[in-house]
């Protein structure tokens, strides 16, 4: 019994190179490979083969566990080299005995995972920072462009940095750090809708020239009647509208750009809106 524990567990000690390795191989490829099926197995085993053939010297062993990482795993590739770090150290402590495990791991940890990454890499970051650097830009001032540009580069290095952050605190990390992600992600969301919101006022232009008069009595509609009740109403209630359509689904983001554009030439061209 103890030389077939002996046997199942792997001799090698993977090192940082091949750490560093495998994760710069699994950013490369990540969706390049990406199917209905597995989703981003192919791209996982691609990136991980050198290594795991370190681990196993065995063909038999090494084509186990190539076969295991085939199955179906997907979640946000920011976040996923944390898996594939902490999976590496599961296969080099236990060996064969290990695969098991590693899958019921990759699939128990990859929709949470999906949760945090998508909506804070996806979502958030790309909603506020687009946004923010969208006002820069009509300012004409591209330091907000070169902020994006800089931090998706950080978020590169911050890939690799979480393969080896995987590898050696395995799913501890994970434990430890689950109630303050989500804390974080919460905080994020709601400096999220703060900046669209601000936005919402300041960037998109919606107003109506036309001046009411009976008799002596002359009134602006905009000035005296629409921002009376609430400055930036129009520019407000149409991103409700534009939101509306986007939530359907006979609508796409093409259509409606263009349906903006019909909007605006007609309600100028009419004197509806404020050319």
């Amino acid at each position: 019994m103890m030389n077939k524990n002996v046997e199942n567990k792997s001799s090698y000690h993977v090192t940082k190179k091949d750490l560093t390795w495998a994760s710069l191989r699994f950013n490369w490829i990540c969706v390049n490979l990406f199917n209905y099926e597995s989703q981003l197995g192919p791209s996982l085993v691609w990136s991980m083969a050198p290594l795991l053939r370190k681990i196993y010297p065995k063909d038999s062993d090494y084509q186990a566990s190539l076969k295991n990482h085939f199955n179906y795993f997907n979640t946000t590739p920011y976040l996923a080299n944390i898996v594939l770090g902490t999976t590496v150290a599961m296969e080099e402590k236990d060996g064969i005995k290990a695969l098991p495990t590693v899958q019921s791991f990759k699939t128990s940890i990859m929709g949470p995972l999906a949760g945090i990454g998508d909506t804070i890499f996806w979502v958030l970051w790309p909603t506020i920072m687009g946004s923010i650097a969208g006002y820069m830009a009509l300012q004409g001032n591209p330091l907000g462009a070169i902020i994006w540009f800089l931090v998706n580069i950080l978020f590169n290095v911050m890939k690799v940095w979480l393969y080896h952050v995987g590898y050696s605190s395995g799913t501890r990390l994970i434990d430890t750090l689950g109630d303050k992600i989500n804390t974080f992600t919460e905080a994020a969301s709601v400096m999220g809708v703060t900046v669209i919101g601000a936005l919402v006022a300041t960037v998109v232009k919606v107003s109506v020239p036309y001046v009411f008069k009976f008799g002596k009595v002359s009134m602006n509609i905009q000035t005296d009647i629409l921002d009376k009740i609430m400055p930036a109403l129009l520019p407000a209630l149409f991103t409700f509208f534009i939101y509306k359509l986007l939530d359907n689904k006979k609508w796409t983001p093409t259509k409606i750009i263009f349906l903006v554009i019909l909007i605006a030439l007609g309600g100028t061209f009419l004197g509806i809106f404020k050319a």
